[in-house]
């Protein structure tokens, strides 16, 4: 296994991964074209932030899409961690720990300030999951305005 940045090239497998994400998420509703042109406009264009894969010589087996913007309060860069997903036959074999052990490492080595991360509310096996990776929560809470509804 390697963890590598995606290419358009991956595109598909990348769009297939999220879509089984949303349909177990309560907040969203899958829509293959909104996934494939969202993961698109990251992988075109570097400075809007990244997606690392890991993948075996014929098969991607999870993701994570990382956006970039800047924090006032931490004074630069930050993250923004989304679309975490390990696929379902190789859950629990460590994948999952290992890419965001990655992203971590990415972060620090790139001097970002912070990872912020949005995880389910009624998952408490993925909130189990970050934390042992030193995520904690926070006293913000999440609010949105959707426009495309």
């Amino acid at each position: 296994m390697r963890i590598e940045p995606a290419t358009l090239e991956d595109l598909p497998e990348l769009v297939e991964l999220v879509m089984a994400l949303l349909e177990i998420e309560e907040d969203f509703q899958p829509d293959r074209d909104k996934q494939e042109k969202g993961l698109r406009l990251i992988l075109e264009q570097p400075n809007r932030g990244r997606i690392f894969v890991i993948r075996t010589d014929y098969q991607i087996v999870g993701m994570v899409n990382l956006l970039f913007t800047i924090s006032t309060a931490k004074g630069g860069f930050v993250i923004l961690m989304e679309d975490v997903i390990i696929h379902p036959n190789h859950r629990g074999q460590g994948f999952g720990t290992r890419l965001v052990e990655y992203v971590i490492d990415f972060a620090r080595k790139k001097d970002f300030k912070r990872i912020t991360l949005l995880t389910d509310r009624i998952s408490a096996e993925s909130q189990r999951f970050f934390q042992k990776l030193g995520f904690a929560h926070s006293h913000m809470i999440p609010m949105r305005r959707n426009f495309d509804e």
